[in-house]
């Protein structure tokens, strides 16, 4: 099962089969398909019998810990030692990872997000794929090596979080095709979405309760505004990590087609998350402000008074809402409903 990369795949299984030493490295605050795209390249390459370490500047989230490999991901800032390539997944710059030290090596750079800046000695991109998982297939195929449990297991669990549970457009018949062949594999569907969705603690949940019961909606009901602060992690019992996934819960209301998630770093400076439905584009939304993604999942961080901020948001989205049902020309004259 191949792409029509086959030109990029070569180059990287002949630079891979000519060097022993390699650090793969993901984008900061990992998710799933970092962490699962990271992990089954690591098993290829073991497989092959070279030497690979895992760095990452986060460390996975608490329901990610329990799969294999992923306690043994190095958490630092710097990558320390020699290696003869780094192996970048799911980052448009090389900065993306939060790691320094990266660029001394020959970087092999695979994503499928827009706006890849194209920074490695070799580049694949493709943007069709639903999650960097599914390209780490096509090379694991690529390179002969046998697709083991571990290493479909790591696949499958990239490429169910990254589709949102199989919500998100970016769906193919090659994403079936591909886990198709990792539950013949071993894998088991059901314990992995187990570990991923029912495996959260009592801060995590007291921790939703807290912000979904603050979350406000714009004017026309359509997009949810939600919202964290430091304190509010602390009085919940939870903490930053726990707030993975809670984005995704407006979306289930029928009503909702899109969710700005506000989390504060420090001071007036916010970690932006957005997710849509259907073809309304947030991608384009984060790109205007520095950050990326997919059209259905992006975010970017920014700083304000979260009062500017949520409002600046509102209007955007409901432009890109409108730019799917046809309202453009009504918000050109001033008459469109973003405000809170």
């Amino acid at each position: 099962m191949m792409t029509n990369n086959t030109e990029p795949i070569q180059q990287i299984v002949e630079a891979i089969r000519a060097r022993q030493r390699f650090v793969l490295s993901s984008h900061s605050r990992p998710d799933g398909d970092s962490i699962g795209s990271q992990l089954a390249m690591a098993y290829a390459l073991h497989a092959l019998g070279k030497d690979v370490v895992a760095v990452n500047a986060d460390p996975a989230p608490g329901p990610l810990m329990q799969f294999p490999g992923v306690p043994d991901i190095r958490i630092a800032p710097r990558v320390d030692g020699d290696f003869d390539a780094a192996i970048i997944m799911e980052c448009g710059d090389l900065g993306r990872t939060g790691v320094e030290g990266l660029d001394r090596f020959f970087v092999i750079n695979i994503d499928h997000h827009p706006g890849n800046a194209n920074y490695g000695q070799i580049n694949w991109f493709d943007a069709s794929a639903a999650a960097c998982a599914e390209m780490v297939f096509e090379l694991v195929r690529a390179l002969g090596v046998p697709l083991t449990t571990d290493i479909a297991t790591h696949i499958y669990l990239a490429i169910l979080t990254d589709t949102g549970s199989f919500h998100y457009s970016s769906i193919s018949p090659r994403t079936f095709d591909i886990c198709r062949e990792c539950l013949e594999a071993g894998v088991d569907p059901v314990l992995v979405a187990r570990n991923v969705y029912d495996s959260n603690n009592m801060g995590r949940l007291k921790l939703f309760g807290a912000v979904l019961s603050a979350m406000q909606l714009d004017p026309t009901g359509r997009i949810a505004i939600v919202y964290v602060d430091h304190e509010m992690a602390r009085e919940a019992g939870g903490t930053y990590e726990d707030t993975e996934g809670l984005i995704n819960l407006p979306l289930t209301v029928k009503e909702i087609e899109a969710v700005v998630f506000f989390k504060q770093i420090e001071g007036d400076e916010y970690r932006v998350s957005m997710r849509s439905k259907g073809d309304i584009d947030i991608g384009a939304v984060a790109k205007e402000f520095g950050g990326g993604g997919h059209k259905n999942a992006a975010g970017c961080t920014v700083r304000g008074g979260i009062d500017a901020l949520q409002k600046l948001f509102i209007e955007k989205i409901d432009r890109a809402i409108a730019l799917q049902d046809g309202r453009v020309a009504e918000l050109q004259e001033g008459t469109g409903r973003g405000t809170l």
